[in-house]
């Protein structure tokens, strides 16, 4: 004969389990934070950004990623390579829209995404990326002024901006 425990199944931990899956970014120090989870549905948090990986405006990129797509994903055969059997896309549009058409057909199906953008592919570099700058150039762009005291090997004794 089975025996019942005479235990009722724990609900509200089954809604919050269900909850971790569908939005797991909500989910701080394993606890609901309920602005976050407010601005996941999409309604509007006027509260202050609390200490994050954040930046300004991205309240408005969530609000921009959350609203409905109307594109649609279109197949080039005569472009693709085995179009027929491989198990890779290659997709070439705006990223977030590509994601959001992504979202709707491969939810839980994508193992990885590569995003690049469409600059400085080949030979066509028209964003200059190389930012690379001596120290003294920058210690004189910023302004800044050390001295060295030889009596300590030059460790510095003085900084200061001008």
């Amino acid at each position: 004969m089975k025996r019942i425990d005479g235990l009722i199944p724990d609900l509200v931990a089954a809604r919050i389990e269900k909850l971790k899956v569908i939005f797991p970014e909500v989910f701080k120090d394993g606890k609901i934070d309920f602005d976050e989870l407010r601005a996941a549905l999409g309604e509007h948090v006027d509260a202050r950004e609390k200490y994050s990986f954040t930046w300004p405006g991205k309240l408005d990129a969530l609000r921009l990623a959350q609203k409905r797509s109307t594109g649609t994903l279109r197949p080039y055969r005569d472009e693709s390579v085995h179009f027929d059997t491989t198990q890779n896309l290659y997709i070439e549009g705006d990223n977030l829209e590509v994601l959001k058409l992504l979202s709707a057909s491969y939810m839980n199906r994508v193992k990885m995404i590569c995003i690049d953008p469409p600059y400085n592919t080949g030979n066509d570099f028209i964003y200059a990326d190389d930012f690379a700058d001596s120290i003294e150039n920058y210690k004189k762009t910023i302004g800044e002024v050390a001295k060295s005291n030889p009596e300590t090997a030059g460790a510095i004794t003085q900084i200061g901006l001008i």
